[in-house]
């Protein structure tokens, strides 16, 4: 088996439209070593229908593998008191102390401009909830799904399933696009939207871009 690693990555962090969700994928070696013969790489460097068929690769050669949803709402009333990053934190933190193997160590892809900080957060949530848990040694580096393949395989199986939520909800209120507020299709959508006078549950009514150059609140669409 040798050292089994846990990659954390999410997916749906900047959209205004949908879920932000958080992938987990712990691997040993035979299932590093099967998953760089397929290539797995980044998500967002491998097309749609390829992220599909890797997907029930990567959940068969994992040790162990989870995911965890932060839908529009949940995301809305934790921003009240919290910031993303401390929200994603805490989520982290769910999933290490849900793990059933315990990993060598847990790279995470980090959300802050400072890895450390991200860690450090990190570890307060996984204190909060559970102060005598033992915290395996916490990488947090910024590209780590570019440079580590189990943070690539954990957003792989984050947008595919981020992908399947979209779908969801544009069956039931038609297109709009990535939910990206750069999109234009999205644009249009959330301009309707806003007219009709009533924002459903799965836009996020909080949001502003990370990128604060770029500051995309509601009222501007």
């Amino acid at each position: 088996m040798g050292e089994i690693i846990c990659g954390i990555d999410e997916a749906g962090r900047g959209p205004v439209i949908g879920p932000l969700v958080m992938g987990c994928v712990i691997l040993d070696n035979k299932g590093r070593e099967e998953l760089k013969r397929l290539n797995v790489r980044d998500s967002k460097k491998v097309a749609p229908s390829r992220r599909l068929s890797l997907e029930p690769k990567i959940k068969e050669f994992a040790v162990e593998w989870d995911l965890a949803k932060i839908f529009p709402h949940e995301i809305d009333y934790l921003r009240r008191k919290h910031s993303l990053n401390f929200i994603e934190a805490m989520k982290i933190a769910e999933l290490i102390i849900a793990l059933k193997n315990v990993p060598h160590k847990i790279i995470v892809d980090s959300a802050d401009t400072v890895p450390e900080e991200y860690k450090r957060k990190i570890i307060h949530c996984v204190d909060s909830i559970h102060d005598d848990f033992v915290i395996p040694e916490i990488i947090s580096e910024h590209r780590a799904d570019d440079r580590y393949i189990e943070v690539s395989a954990a957003s792989i199986l984050a947008k595919v399933e981020r992908d399947r939520e979209i779908e969801k909800l544009k069956e039931e209120h038609g297109e709009f696009g990535s939910g990206y507020p750069a999109d234009e299709l999205t644009k249009e959508f959330m301009k309707k939207l806003i007219r009709s006078g009533k924002l459903p549950e799965f836009v996020r009514k909080s949001w502003n871009t990370v990128d604060k150059s770029k500051q995309t609140k509601l009222f501007e669409f």
